[in-house]
């Protein structure tokens, strides 16, 4: 007798009937296994043993695959918010089903949150069977995100080594002209998501800004805006047991010359605003005049209105 949760788990918590019966399992094996609740059905011929909730699976019950940035996030990206689940369908899908009831069609169901992206067999060739290949899923998230997101977004794949110079070639030579010249904010130093999005947002604001600048002996500046203030984002996970180690830098970072500044992830997220002005008062006290934001002036960087999805 097959043991169905084994088998669905041991080729990663999803699996078609096809694969099941491959690996021996029978009819009335799976039906069992369905009616004892080892098993959930997806949709119609998938089987899975994982959270009905997940992301993954509210794509796969549709009918398709996470792609864009729910694929990032899945994968365990830099990522703030998915309030949208990006599926990716092939283009000649049918029978799509609402993602929380799979006895109800997609269109039915007028589905909300949801965005289909119809694509071509190319993409389905590359991924797993919960999400598309990272590169098809980077493409994606350039096409349909802001500036911060995207560049976040790459970020992370390029400091985790996930993808390479070379990937970052292929995803931009399939992609418009008008989203070249976002390879010049992309920054593989970066090491977390709210240094990602203070960068992108500072640099919006017409700062110069250094990633990781070094200082003292082996120690990095997580950035240092205007060659002034040097600016640390501190996400709680890896700073609750640095406090002295923390404060330590901040001596550092005071007895070469720069104003310390440091705000925590959620501050960044959350409360930006505020951060922005600390950061530009500490430049006026330094003598530093903030710059216009780029979006004013003419001939440097496109404004971030032309990275909002179209």
């Amino acid at each position: 007798m097959s043991d169905i949760a084994a088998l669905v788990d041991a080729v990663g918590g999803v699996a078609h009937k096809r694969q099941l019966v491959a690996l021996g399992a029978r009819d009335h094996e799976l039906t069992r296994a369905v009616r004892n609740k080892d098993v959930i059905r997806v949709r119609q011929g998938w089987y899975s043993t994982l959270p009905p909730t997940l992301p993954e699976l509210r794509a796969v019950r549709i009918g398709g695959r996470l792609t864009g940035i729910s694929a990032i996030a899945a994968a365990g990206g830099w990522v703030l918010d998915t309030p949208t689940l990006h599926v990716s369908v092939p283009k000649n899908a049918a029978r799509l089903r609402s993602p929380v009831n799979r006895f109800a069609s997609f269109a039915a169901a007028r589905t909300r949150g949801v965005r289909l992206h119809w694509d071509a067999p190319r993409v389905g060739r590359l991924g797993t069977v919960m999400r598309v290949g990272l590169l098809d899923a980077l493409e994606r998230v350039v096409l349909d995100e802001t500036l911060e997101v995207a560049v976040a977004a790459l970020d992370w794949a390029l400091h985790t080594r996930h993808i390479d110079s070379g990937d970052l070639d292929t995803i931009f030579d399939r992609l418009p002209a008008i989203k070249s010249s976002l390879r010049g904010w992309i920054d593989p130093k970066c090491e977390s998501l709210p240094e990602s999005l203070a960068r992108t947002r500072l640099r919006l604001r017409g700062h110069h800004v250094i990633s990781q600048a070094r200082v003292g002996e082996n120690q990095r500046i997580d950035m240092v805006v205007d060659g002034v203030v040097a600016l640390e984002t501190d996400g709680e996970e890896h700073h609750r047991d640095r406090f002295h180690a923390d404060r330590a830098k901040d001596l550092t970072m005071t007895i070469h010359g720069y104003h310390a500044l440091r705000a925590t992830a959620v501050m960044v997220f959350r409360d930006w605003g505020r951060v922005a002005a600390a950061i530009e008062s500490a430049l006026l006290g330094r003598g530093v005049s903030p710059p216009r934001p780029l979006s004013m002036v003419r001939g440097r960087v496109p404004p971030l209105t032309q990275w909002v999805p179209v």
